[in-house]
């Protein structure tokens, strides 16, 4: 129950089967004396402090340069955005922080913009995590406030009185807690068939909106149903001669004719980016493989997506079915996650599959496509991807025009959802003993929140002010 370890996980703390009930809520009990819940407020800084630019920087040296300027423009533009490219320098935080032992799955960048809305297998909206490229085994605190800071910061950014904000930061974590704690009186099935669907977050969250925020949340649905491989064509693609193209939108999307000069390299990526396409075959189940079979694969380009994960490279592939019919993959590379320089190194070898175990853990349904591969690139350097549809029924919360009682009832929603995703890996049991019933955890990390706010900022700052020095180019408004 130290707050660093450089050990190797190879899982996380789940019970023996020869645990019982009692020896969890002993164990949770432990946890709670040795490491009081009050203890999770604190924050500082010291000189030893690792600085976040120089750990951004690092980051850089394993991706393509001429990307770069847009993720410094993308976390230069609001306290916010810095903070969703920083999941690096938070981990560096968060390893001098208190933690219970008790270790789960965990996201490694549990933010409120990565939670959303998709489809499930059965087409029907379900709301979960939905970005998992610093998943690994390790504290469930980390997940908890790297969520609370988010709505903290999201808060301020709508200019939210500092009590509506603490509301808010409260609310999610006593809804983490409190579904931690029914999760503990359910058995371990029920735990893992439990999901949130949009039938259930409509009726969570009505109570708490306002008419004219019920309306963007069905909103929200409609454009998430919108999102599907039909509205990807028209989105990303265009007909010429009969024959579907990606259309081209540099520096965003750039299509593989479009991306080299040299006709002889341009041919060698396309043949390296089917490579892809081949091996991922291999790691889907034969039933999958029937069903992808039935697509050929038309047209390949590179993509930019997120902020923090700007830079690594990220390939769109247009597959059609009759001519017509289309499926779009995402290969998207994976590196080792932010959280194993502090918490250890990952079991699996390959980050992509690193990172397609830890969704399917954490995540209530996954998609049916998605998968994992290594690669040997154009440069000789072997990289690791994962595969997954680039739009399947996906949406988000329209973080920019959320009023205080919306951003309140979709924090409650992130909270109950990262903690079924915890209970999923975890002791939920050990963990609901260790929470409690009284609210001295979530004070404790309504505090963080705050604390933590103030670094963001701070550090966004310095991330401005290094741009204007020179030390960083940036591209803004890309």
């Amino acid at each position: 129950m130290t707050h660093t370890t450089t050990a190797r996980r190879k899982s996380t703390s789940h019970p023996t089967p020869d645990s019982t009930r009692d020896r969890r809520i002993a164990r949770g009990k432990a946890a709670r004396s040795e490491v009081p819940r009050e203890s999770h407020a604190d924050f500082s800084t010291g000189p030893d402090r690792s600085d976040p630019l120089s750990l951004l920087e690092g980051q850089a040296v394993t991706r393509v340069p001429e990307l770069l300027p847009i993720r410094y423009g993308r976390m230069a533009s609001s306290a916010f955005a810095f903070f969703r490219g920083a999941a690096l320098p938070m981990a560096s935080d968060l390893a001098r922080t208190p933690r219970s032992g008790l270790t789960v799955q965990a996201c490694g960048d549990a933010h409120l913009a990565n939670f959303g809305v998709f489809a499930s297998p059965e087409r029907n909206l379900v709301f979960d995590i939905n970005d998992f490229d610093e998943t690994l085994p390790g504290p469930w605190e980390w997940d908890v406030k790297r969520l609370a800071t988010s709505l903290e910061i999201a808060g301020r950014s709508r200019d939210y009185p500092t009590k509506t904000r603490r509301g808010i930061v409260h609310a999610a974590v006593a809804a983490y807690r409190r579904a931690m704690r029914a999760f503990a009186h359910m058995d371990a099935l029920a735990v893992w068939y439990s999901h949130a669907d949009m039938a259930r977050i409509e009726a969570v969250t009505s109570v708490s909106l306002r008419g004219h925020q019920r309306k963007a949340l069905a909103h929200t649905m409609d454009k998430a149903r919108a999102k599907d491989n039909l509205g990807a064509l028209g989105r990303f693609a265009a007909v010429h001669d009969g024959v579907a193209r990606l259309r081209a939108e540099p520096p965003l999307v750039v299509p593989i004719r479009d991306l080299l000069a040299d006709p002889a390299a341009g041919e060698a990526l396309e043949e390296a980016l089917r490579q892809i396409i081949r091996a991922y075959e291999e790691t889907l189940e034969p039933e999958r493989r029937v069903l992808l079979d039935r697509y050929r694969l038309v047209d390949m380009a590179r993509k930019v997506v997120g902020v923090g994960s700007v830079g690594t490279r990220s390939w769109m592939f247009l597959m059609l079915e009759d001519g017509g019919s289309p499926l779009f993959l995402q290969a998207k590379e994976a590196g080792p996650s932010v959280m194993e320089a502090f918490v250890g190194a990952s079991e699996y070898e390959n980050s992509g599959q690193r990172v397609v175990v830890g969704q399917r853990l954490m995540q209530a349904v996954s998609d049916i496509f998605l998968g994992w591969v290594r690669v040997q690139g154009l440069d000789g350097e072997q990289r690791d991807f994962y595969v997954r549809q680039l739009r399947d029924w996906k949406g988000s919360a329209e973080i920019e025009t959320m009023l205080p009682d919306g951003m309140l009832a979709y924090g409650e929603v992130c909270g109950w959802t990262l903690a079924r995703a915890h209970a999923r890996s975890g002791d939920r049991i050990a963990m609901a003993a260790y929470l409690g019933s009284s609210s001295a955890f979530d004070v404790a990390i309504r505090e963080f929140a705050e604390s933590y706010a103030d670094q963001n900022e701070r550090d966004h700052q310095a991330l401005v002010s290094a741009i204007e020095t020179g030390r960083i180019h940036a591209e803004a408004g890309i």
